[in-house]
């Protein structure tokens, strides 16, 4: 047995121990026992780890191993997602990095893919490498990325099917389209942002020599203008769109207007005419309460058009140039310098009747940052309604449960107003879509060209080219429930234990992909396999900075786990946060926010001192606030646990009493500490189970860190000390006993929250000690209540009178500053007989503990000398001032003590005053009591007072 290192040095031992844990396959399931599956929300493959992440992930680890400790079958299955996009974007930046002339498109489809591939085996799955830094125990034998044979052929079967059923089509629908990456993209990936822009307003003439009086009217209801007018005003932020105008639009209830719809207006520039319409999505309150009507390039617009049968004129190409459905002078113009032009022309014809400054919601790509367009094209699409009638029902019955239960909510409002699903994408990386067509257009689905060409009677002669796109990455990760474990291959289904960890247990994933992800599986795991995808859902709240701030690149708060986990300098943290900005421009300032908050970078916390961090602030809110000060409170957590693991071992040298065959012998306590603590850890383990079972895992961290620090370390620690060093031979024998009995346990409670310290102490130098022959902790058994239950209420209820006791005395030993070697007299006045006999029982522990040379009891006509007081309960606890401090500064300590307690009086009664018929008889008699104490203390004080 080696000895323990004087201090705490996660550096030294986290890394080793984790290779150990792999290396002997502990994270591998077991085969045995009750099967506990949760799944990883595949990150990116391209991606690191990020706060996000880590928060997610300790929760998770948290789970499978307090699971894997209680006997289940754990499989944490993880992997990684082909993430097409992102991951086109970096390799084709790689390609110009590279400078040898090299891009996407020069390269061809296989070419390319084939650099991806090149890529992912060389700079891959880095994410991976991170987590096992953070101590994810998952089974990385089992590790899946989206793009692996088996995935591929799940998502080939699953696209067929649906196909076949009706559900899968293919049709010209509006999209998100973006310019740059020349692809549709999902909602996921747009984000609406604010920007300053102008309200155009713009003449559209009515045909026919048609006119109307035209009335305005101000905010007091007063008429500004009345006139007539043969035209309508229709105000717009896209003026180069009014090219494909195929209507304007009124509400039919606008008294102003509603006697033109029928009639027609020329569209402007065009010369087109398009009618006027009625339709209630008009707001008459914005604007002029005229809209124009574009279906192909606005989303409401293009709802609007389907109601009312409009023509859809799209006018854009791939990279938002104008095409050939405009007018001549227009087209291979890009949209913005088009914007200018029209501009001009509407100002010179005399049209142009407004510009003013306007606040507008720009949509724009997550990765390019260009404006998104509503896109007019050719997808394939998945039919919604049926499947999310059904996933909904699965939620709405209890088959599947969110955590908290609020977030059921937001994903019955999602599935109620859901949309038909764009599952096709413009890009080389990524699934493609299993459809051939021939050259007259006919289009053929299959599970390979040879079964299309078999299905169809398609001989050698007919030329056949699959579809080019493929399918977006939400497709494949919607099967990832069962994908992973073999589906559709039933000889792989068996042997990755398809019928044993399906559905699994539970989802930890975040808020924004309830519907993207969340429900795509359970509708997705319904239609394909007639089972739930997963027992329960817990959404986790966003990870923000210590101001509540979003992390993010551009505002440079971004915080990386590694960084918190092994320490970073200051200039390197400058350096990661001002590298590769969008807006250079932020480096000066994010440079100099950091160096004001990390003037010495991040110190090394270790992974278990983050990951304690993340589980106390895991509340049930929307969002978290990450403080860096919580994370060094936790690791000095960790040091004070290392400090008390060290303290015990010291004191049980020689004492083994283990069997050598993994267990010992339950303590039989001798004194009262050793059934007090006993008592409390059963308490708390009870806790610890339902915290987990109610992924409380902030109470979790808060019920052990309240045992560990101040019932174990600050309390029973030093409760051992007068056992330890008398002359009761039984009692330092079963303290011994019990001291490392706790310790083991309590590292046992710890390991899921914290495994690296708790592993480390417990191997080294807790099961040597005990004779315990297990190799890890991580399998031992999690403790339950019935391990340490006893009948130890008496015990509890005179440790608890003791505390206080000893708390009382050392407050008034503080406040008179007397040093901690001095001894001191104790007087001891009034009390019941309870008082008497424990006084009589803990006698010794109160000298040794407290420094007293003697404890005596005064009589009812004593003369009391000038004293400290305090009151525990109805006894007086009389410290004589005499040699220990001036009396000018004991009164002054009495006064303040007096108007501490006086308020805590007053709180007390105003409480009770306020107490209704409806509060617990109960809750109202403990505050009886307390107020009965605090008039007990202030009683004695103002008669102490008054003596001096």
């Amino acid at each position: 047995m080696t000895q323990l290192a004087s201090s705490y040095d996660p550096k030294s031992f986290e890394t080793a121990l984790y290779e150990a844990w792999e290396k002997a396959g502990h994270f591998k399931p077991s085969g045995k026992g009750e099967p506990y599956t949760i799944l990883l929300p595949p990150p990116n493959v391209t991606g690191t780890l990020h706060m996000g992440h880590a928060f997610q992930q300790t929760l998770m680890d948290a789970l499978i191993r307090y699971h894997r400790m209680r006997g289940y079958d754990t499989l944490w299955q993880v992997g990684t997602d082909h993430a097409g996009i992102a991951t086109e974007m970096v390799v084709s930046r790689n390609l110009a990095l590279e400078g040898k002339g090299e891009t996407r498109d020069s390269l061809g489809r296989d070419g390319f893919i084939d650099k991806v591939w090149e890529w992912k085996a060389h700079s891959g799955n880095v994410i991976e490498g991170q987590m096992r830094r953070l101590g994810t125990s998952a089974d990385w034998s089992r590790s899946t990325f989206t793009m692996d044979e088996g995935p591929s052929e799940a998502v080939v079967e699953a696209f067929v099917r649906w196909h076949e059923q009706g559900l899968i089509y293919r049709g010209q629908r509006l999209v998100n389209w973006d310019p740059v990456l020349k692809t549709a993209i999902s909602d996921l990936e747009v984000e609406s942002v604010e920007e300053d822009g102008f309200l155009w307003s713009i003449a559209y003439a009515l045909e026919d020599g048609a006119s109307y009086e035209h009335v305005e009217v101000d905010a007091d209801g007063v008429e500004t203008l009345r006139e007539t007018r043969n035209y309508l005003v229709v105000a717009t932020t896209r003026p180069e769109t009014l090219l494909g105008d195929t209507a304007v639009m009124v509400h039919p209830e606008d008294a102003r207007y509603a006697h033109l719809i029928g009639k027609r207006v020329t569209l402007p520039l065009t010369g087109r005419s398009v009618p006027v319409i009625g339709d209630d999505y008009v707001d008459k309150a914005f604007g002029t309460g005229v809209v124009k009507v574009t279906p192909a390039h606005d989303f409401n617009d293009y709802q609007v058009g389907v109601r009312h049968g409009l023509p859809m004129i799209n006018l854009f190409t791939e990279v938002a140039a104008l095409n050939e459905n405009a007018p001549e002078k227009y087209r291979g113009l890009d949209r913005y310098e088009a914007r200018k032009i029209v501009l001009a022309e509407l100002e010179e014809l005399g049209i142009l009747v407004e510009t003013k400054a306007h606040k507008l919601q720009v949509p724009r790509g997550d990765r390019t940052g260009q404006v998104i367009e509503p896109y007019l094209t050719d997808q394939w699409f998945v039919k919604m309604d049926a499947l999310a009638k059904r996933g909904l029902e699965l939620v709405e019955n209890g088959s599947i449960k969110f955590v908290p239960g609020n977030w059921i909510n937001t994903y019955r409002h999602w599935m109620e107003n859901i949309q038909d699903w764009c599952i096709s994408r413009q890009l080389w990386w990524g699934h493609r879509i299993p459809a051939w067509f021939d050259d007259a257009g006919a289009c053929y689905v299959g599970r390979s060209e040879a079964e299309v060409r078999a299905k169809h009677g398609l001989g050698d002669d007919v030329v056949l080219h699959q579809d080019s796109d493929v399918l977006e990455t939400w497709f494949s990760s919607q099967l990832w429930p069962f994908s992973t474990l073999g589906w559709p291959n039933e000889t792989a289904m068996a042997q990755r234990g398809f019928d044993r960890y399906l559905p699994s247990n539970v989802l930890v994933t975040g808020f924004d992909i309830i519907f993207f992800w969340v429900a795509r599986m359970i509708m997705a795991t319904d239609s394909f396999t007639g089972q739930i995808p997963f027992k329960d859902v817990y959404i986790t709240g966003l990870i923000r900075d210590a101001q509540g701030q979003k992390m993010s690149k551009s505002k440079g708060n971004v915080l990386d786990p590694l960084d918190i986990i092994d320490g970073i300098s200051i200039d390197d943290l400058v350096a990661k946060r001002t590298h590769g900005l969008m807006q250079p421009k932020m480096a000066e300032k994010i440079e100099k926010a950091t160096r004001k908050e990390f003037p010495d970078g991040i110190i090394a916390h270790g992974a278990d001192a983050l990951r304690f961090t993340i589980a106390a602030l895991a509340t049930h809110g929307r969002d978290i606030k990450f403080d860096m000060g919580r994370a060094e409170g936790y690791k000095n957590f960790c040091n004070k646990l290392w400090n008390a693991s060290r303290f015990t071992l010291m004191n049980t040298e020689g004492r083994e009493p283990g069997t050598g065959n993994g267990e010992w012998a339950k303590p039989a306590p001798v004194t009262d500490a050793e059934k007090w603590i006993l008592s409390r850890l059963a308490k708390v383990a009870a806790e610890a189970q339902q915290h987990f079972a109610d992924y409380r895992f902030d109470l979790l961290a808060q019920a052990l860190y309240e045992f560990v620090w101040n019932e174990f370390c600050d309390w029973f620690l030093e409760l051992t000390k007068p056992a330890l060093n008398g002359n009761d031979a039984a009692a330092a024998d079963s303290t011994r006993h019990t001291l490392l009995y706790v310790l083991e346990a309590v590292l046992r409670l710890l390991h899921p929250l914290i495994p690296f310290v708790t592993e480390q102490l417990w191997q080294q130098q807790v099961a040597p000690r005990l004779g315990i022959a297990a190799d890890t902790l991580s399998l031992r058994a999690y403790p339950t209540a019935d391990e340490f239950a006893g009948d130890y209420a008496q015990a509890e209820a005179d440790v608890e009178w003791f505390k206080t006791m000893v708390s009382a005395l050392r407050r008034v030993r503080s406040e008179l500053n007397v040093p901690p070697s001095k001894q001191v007299r104790l007087l001891l006045q009034a009390g019941s007989e309870a008082d008497r006999t424990r006084i009589e029982r803990f006698a010794s522990q109160l000298r040794f503990l407290l420094k007293l040379e003697s404890i005596d009891w005064l009589t009812g006509d004593a003369q009391t000398p000038p004293a400290a007081a305090a009151i525990v309960g109805e006894l007086k606890l009389l410290v004589p001032l005499e040699g220990l401090v001036d009396l000018d500064a004991e009164r002054a300590r009495l006064d303040k003590e007096i108007a501490r307690v006086s308020a805590e009086k007053e709180k007390s009664e105003t409480k009770l005053s306020k107490f209704t018929d409806k509060v617990p008889a109960a809750v109202v008699e403990q505050e009886r009591v307390r107020l009965a104490d605090w008039n007990s203390q202030l009683a004695g004080l103002q008669e102490q007072r008054a003596k001096l």
